[in-house]
């Protein structure tokens, strides 16, 4: 459906990939990864035809029609909602106007009814009657609700924005979709919503994501960014990244045989796959090709920053005690109410709220940062403490370089050192020269970085962690995800990251503005328990 013929692209002397040659088929949904600044997104927008390649050239299926998410979210401010979703399916709403223009004619003429009754018929054969339902349905299964169908889209809040030119890009069964990182912004039973979609969706999809269980819920086949090249897979993520890491240990093990190596691939396959006749993906009509190979696997050039948590000083039994906190913001809104519960040994606690602000709001109360409007809280006297905010930008306004920025959060002369320091940014893949670079010059993942070195140099034995994935690059999340697994102490943490709530969480605490739910259970247990459902919809009821 969309072919890639020897594609080039190059700005200046830097080559982002070089003599590209793919082709992408319908009923596959294709997950392209690489890390920050590899080209992901560049890559979309040459398959979109928004730019050029420096050479070759993309071709597309002769009368399929692609839908793109873009994100310039003020776009269409002066549009309606529910039209700003019918206009993702720009040939239906071509003909919808031009028809709706004759019925207005003052002078309707006969030429006038012969031409509409062609529009109708157009119309009728894409399904124009049932155009408003299906856009309604779109909005409200991405949680718009029904009373903001026909606000103007500069009356939303940016996430809800984001959801509506989600609901534009697939509108109308298009037959190729190209998603740039379509789950910002969508809390995780959004995400499990367009999840279900995409399985269901029977045409040609290219999306690019950080999101590992997304990832690997509808992906069949994953294209892979890196050192100036593209390469195509067959599997979803997990099995390119574990393949991938096998066949890199295989590499550093030179006294094995090929055929020890062979056979230790094809088990790994046949488990692989094993597991994939489980999952969600397998019910569905897209499923993970059988024709996976071991000529699929390869070691990847990937780098992962070496993230390690280790406590200083193991935590007493006295951890965290909470007791009745409420707050709402300045504006009267509740966010949370009568919130109370002890941190036990060894708590992985996930906080879900359905408004985010929520849990940022408790983790700064119970970093100091913000005052509760009623309640206490009281940490045992071992306890040490490590946060990761939501919002780092007060930590990067200086032009400090970042040996500089790090060493200001030491406190004894040995962790001062260079040497130190030094470990502690090599770690996060600062190396060489990078370590003299100022901090207000750092894009988002690379502050991201430094503040995880941050967290790490104190060796907390408990960590409070605000939306861990933002900014990161697959790599890093994987690597962060893996620290807090093996971690030995407690953790705080809210994600909209399914794959990090499942293998870190051990608790779940879901607070809302008319109290909270505290399970002792895994993230999956918890949504798909059925009866804690109404007790959950009761936290938000009005």
């Amino acid at each position: 459906m969309i072919s890639v013929n020897n594609l080039s692209l190059q700005f200046g002397k830097r080559v982002l990939f070089d003599e590209v040659n793919l082709k992408f088929a319908s009923g596959n949904c294709y997950g392209v990864i690489g890390a920050n600044g590899a080209g992901k997104s560049t890559f979309l927008k040459i398959l979109s035809g928004d730019i050029d390649p420096t050479r070759g050239q993309v071709a597309l299926e002769p009368g399929k029609r692609m839908a793109v998410l873009r994100q310039n979210h003020y776009e269409f401010d002066d549009v309606s909602v529910i039209d700003t979703v019918m206009m993702g399916h720009k040939k239906l709403w071509d003909v919808m106007k031009a028809k709706d223009a004759i019925y207005e004619k003052p002078d309707f003429s006969e030429a006038d009814g012969i031409e509409a009754s062609h529009l109708e018929a157009e119309f009728a054969e894409m399904g124009g009657w049932n155009a408003v339902s299906d856009a309604a349905a779109l909005l409200s299964g991405l949680g718009i609700a029904e009373e903001e169908h026909y606000k103007l889209m500069r009356e939303l809040s940016g996430n809800h924005k984001v959801r509506v030119l989600l609901a534009q890009a697939i509108y109308g069964n298009p037959d190729i979709l190209i998603l740039d990182e379509p789950t910002n912004d969508l809390d995780l039973n959004t995400i499990a919503w367009l999840e279900d979609f995409l399985l269901e969706f029977k045409n040609l999809v290219i999306v690019v994501s950080h999101d590992r269980h997304f990832l690997d819920t509808v992906c069949t086949h994953i294209v892979d960014i890196d050192f100036g090249g593209i390469k195509l897979f067959t599997g979803n993520y997990s099995f390119w990244y574990q393949s991938s890491q096998l066949a890199l240990q295989q590499r550093a093990n030179q006294n094995k045989k090929a055929e020890e190596k062979k056979k230790e691939l094809m088990e790994f396959i046949l488990r692989f796959s094993a597991n994939v006749s489980k999952s969600k993906q397998a019910t569905s009509r897209r499923k993970l090709l059988d024709k996976i190979s071991v000529d699929d696997i390869q070691p990847s050039n990937r780098k992962y920053p070496g993230i390690i948590f280790g406590q200083k000083r193991t935590a007493g039994d006295q951890i965290l005690e909470v007791n009745h906190l409420s707050y709402s913001l300045d504006n009267g809104t509740r966010l949370f109410h009568d919130l109370s519960f002890f941190v036990n040994k060894g708590d992985k606690i996930a906080f879900l709220s359905k408004e985010s602000l929520a849990v940022t709001s408790l983790f700064r109360i119970l970093m100091g940062e913000l005052k509760a409007d009623q309640g206490e809280f009281k940490y045992g006297q071992t306890i040490t403490k490590s946060y990761l905010p939501l919002n780092n930008e007060s930590f990067f306004t200086s032009d400090d370089n970042l040996m500089d920025w790090l060493r200001q959060f030491c406190v004894t002369d040995e962790e001062k050192e260079e040497a130190n320091i030094r470990g502690f940014l090599g770690k996060m893949l600062f190396s060489g020269e990078e370590v003299f670079k100022k901090c207000s010059v750092l894009s988002g993942g690379e502050k991201m970085r430094c503040m995880i070195s941050r967290m790490m140099q104190p060796g907390a034995n408990l960590l409070i962690v605000d939306e861990p994935t933002n900014h990161l690059d697959l790599e890093s999340i994987q690597s962060f995800n893996n620290a807090l697994k093996d971690f030995p102490g407690q953790i705080l943490f809210t994600t909209h990251d399914h794959e990090f709530a499942q293998t870190v969480a051990n608790r779940i605490i879901e607070i809302g503005p008319n109290g909270f739910m505290d399970k002792l259970m895994t993230y999956d247990e918890y949504v798909e328990n059925e009866k804690l459902q109404e007790q959950k919809m009761a936290l938000y009821q009005e």
